[in-house]
């Protein structure tokens, strides 16, 4: 499986952007898929995912209730909504295919990464 992540930009504070996440290959609906952020000088960190079946969700404390995951398996695409950005939320956002989990180890495939910059 292979992905790509884009949607990422420049907003300012309370603003809202849609990442969405393309993926090619036959199999991507057998997987779960995840959302993953890395602030500057940061280490990686879990914000979403959801499960093959698009049917159950986890979030971030830091998301909960802002940022909404979903998916289309006809399409083959995974979307993360993001409503009320913070400056916090500013980062490289990937998206990833594996396991329904909240560590990056777990999952098998990634994207390359979309920039999210959010202005005080």
């Amino acid at each position: 499986v292979q992905l790509q992540a884009f949607g990422g930009g420049l907003v300012q504070t309370g603003g809202s952007l849609r990442l969405s996440c393309a993926a090619s290959g036959p199999s991507f609906s057998d997987y779960a898929v995840g959302w993953f952020r890395q602030a500057p000088g940061k280490e990686r960190e879990f914000v979403a995912a959801i499960t093959w079946t698009g049917r159950t969700t986890r979030y971030a404390s830091s998301v909960e209730g802002r940022f909404t995951i979903s998916r289309d398996n006809a399409k083959n695409m995974g979307y993360l909504e993001m409503n009320s950005l913070k400056p916090e939320d500013t980062g490289v956002y990937y998206c990833a295919a594996g396991s329904y989990y909240s560590q990056a180890y777990k999952y098998d495939y990634w994207g390359q990464g979309t920039l999210v910059t959010v202005s005080s």
